[in-house]
């Protein structure tokens, strides 16, 4: 199989502003067939409501009710409480559409699973919090490179040291909109971009599209590696020791993803040995990190507690996604996230 390359940077559609972000909306609009579109109906806000998602429901049209034998959908506000929608689900299989509040829907597997019907449509915030996403990578990215974490860790003046990113080899693993955005941001540093992703395809901005049965093959010059794809069974410890092996000795990697797409104890001793320079990590296994690890102490590593997305920027990216879903639940647009329950994203 041939590379994809393209040189034209087709930025994704931002129609709508949420916030201080604009909400990410064509990357993933789903038509889907009229056999699938769900009955509109009555939608539950489940397990508690949120007034900034009740709004959304309301300005789209929608109506909003307590869970009963005529409830359609459901917004689903909690990712803590998951189970509680396995066992809504089965006392309610009359409802048709589910909307959850992650962009990873690893915490739902058992739901997914349990409830993998036709009649069902699944839709998360995938994409939704692009923007403040691909920012936290950049970030991460600038301070593995910089060494950032040494330097604050520091008593003493200490000698000049880190990298540029400008002109590096940057590897991002995924093509949502997360890569999507995070090239956008990449644009003026004149990195070379080479994207990882499941199938073949070209991705906007990116120099080179690689399927992942290739992932070796690009490893050896990443001078940047950005995890930004779901976490499946397929991703689990895609970085190992045989990948870190391979890696460049001043190459960084960066987590914004989901935890166990690293091995933990791998990236301990590629960190310990220096396989690799540095990591900067949003997301950790287990998490959160325990206060014991040795990732807390190591100069080369940088970690934020799943802070890329905080709530305050979530809120009104959700609310805008639940308003475009709501308007499909009725009818009247696009799905945008749908989650395949077999495919686990």
């Amino acid at each position: 199989m041939t590379d994809s390359t393209t040189t034209a940077s087709t930025p994704p559609d931002r129609t709508r502003r949420a916030g201080q972000h604009s909400a990410v909306l064509a990357v993933m609009g789903d038509a889907l067939p009229e056999d699938r579109r769900p009955h509109p109906g009555p939608i539950a806000m489940l397990p508690q409501p949120v007034g900034a998602y009740a709004d959304a429901v309301h300005a789209a049209g929608g109506r909003l009710s307590d869970i009963d034998s005529d409830t359609r959908g459901i917004v689903w506000t909690s990712v803590t409480r998951a189970s509680e929608l396995t066992d809504t689900l089965a006392a309610n299989p009359q409802v048709q559409w589910v909307q959850l509040p992650f962009a990873g829907v690893d915490a739902f597997a058992s739901a997914l699973r349990d409830n993998d019907r036709p009649d069902l449509v699944w839709t998360s915030a995938k994409g939704a919090y692009a923007e403040p996403v691909a920012e936290h990578a950049l970030a991460l990215t600038l301070a593995a490179l910089r060494l950032f974490p040494a330097r604050a860790r520091a008593a003493s003046w200490g000698e000049s040291d880190g990298r540029s990113l400008y002109g590096l080899n940057v590897v991002i693993v995924g093509a949502g909109g997360i890569a999507i955005e995070l090239i956008r941001l990449l644009e003026p540093f004149r990195v070379t971009v080479t994207v990882v992703r499941k199938s073949a395809g070209t991705v906007p901005g990116a120099h080179r599209t690689v399927t992942a049965d290739r992932f070796a093959e690009v490893l050896p010059d990443a001078d940047v590696l950005v995890l930004a794809a779901a976490s499946t069974s397929d991703t689990r410890h895609l970085l190992g020791a045989a990948q870190f092996e391979a890696m460049r000795s001043d190459a960084v990697v960066v987590n914004i993803a989901r935890g166990p797409l690293i091995d933990t104890d791998a990236l301990v001793h590629a960190l310990t040995h220096g396989q690799i320079a540095a990591a900067g990590l949003d997301v950790t296994d287990p998490e959160p990190l325990p206060d014991g690890s040795p990732l807390w102490t190591l100069d080369t590593c940088l970690i934020t507690p799943h802070t890329a997305d905080t709530p305050d920027m979530i809120t009104p990216l959700l609310a805008e996604r639940i308003r475009v879903n709501v308007e499909a639940f009725l009818g009247t647009g696009r799905f945008v996230g749908v989650v395949d329950p077999s495919a686990g994203y």
